[in-house]
């Protein structure tokens, strides 16, 4: 006897079977439900030439739709804080991981499923790449460290002056003190282009992101250990 995906579709709908597994942190299986789904759909118009030819060309665009979409994503709705304090995952077992720990979405909704879960258990590893997307932008653009650096030993100098003579006794000083260091700090951050630096390691760090967690299959958040 040949069950279908859901083997307990004779009492309990798919939706609901879905849910459950949501609700219950079975998101591997609900992604492998979701794949399985999809896959007849896809290889059902072979008969003809021609409605191969149009499952081809629907195939392509949905495909294209799918990746176009990931950009429409929100991953950062489900993070909190506790996605940052915990350990980092290790980059060759769980980040990267083999060849077959990656498979194209078959929908909107697998990719949203992935992107979500996947941004949430590495997110320490994508503010690493972030960190490091960066120095590699500052170090091909000498000017913009320099900016960078120079408006950080502009905040530094303005501390040591304002603990060395006591400028917290004279609040309207230090106020006008502190809204002339930001508007120097702005102007060289500006002249040297720091924020067109900022600006490309985002976009690169936050695409490789979005395509990293669609792409990545989901794992159970912890694997079982085994007894000896």
């Amino acid at each position: 006897m040949v069950f279908s995906s859901n083997p307990l579709s004779l009492s309990v709908p798919d939706p609901t079977f879905d849910t459950w597994l949501r609700d219950s942190g079975y998101l591997e299986i609900l992604d492998h439900h979701s794949s399985s789904s999809a896959a007849p759909a896809a290889t059902s118009s072979t008969t003809t030439t021609t409605t191969t030819v149009t499952g081809l060309f629907i195939s392509f665009f949905s495909n294209v739709l799918t990746l176009l979409s990931l950009f429409t994503l929100n991953p950062f709705s489900k993070l909190t804080t506790d996605d940052f304090s915990g350990p980092t995952p290790s980059w060759t077992r769980s980040f990267f991981a083999d060849y077959g720990s990656y498979s194209f979405p078959s929908g909107f909704d697998q990719a949203r499923l992935r992107a979500n879960e996947n941004v949430k258990r590495y997110a320490r590893n994508y503010v690493s790449l972030f960190i490091i997307f960066f120095a590699c932008t500052l170090y091909q653009m000498p000017l913009a460290l320099i900016g960078l650096i120079s408006s950080l030993a502009l905040w530094d100098t303005f501390k040591f002056c304002s603990d060395k003579w006591g400028w917290d006794r004279y609040p309207v000083i230090r106020q006008v003190l502190v809204r002339t260091a930001q508007c120097v700090a702005a102007v060289i951050l500006v002249c040297l282009n720091v924020q067109m630096a900022l600006f490309c390691a985002l976009g690169v760090s936050y695409t490789v992101m979005i395509m990293h967690a669609a792409f990545r299959k989901l794992t159970p958040a912890k694997q079982p250990t085994r007894g000896r």
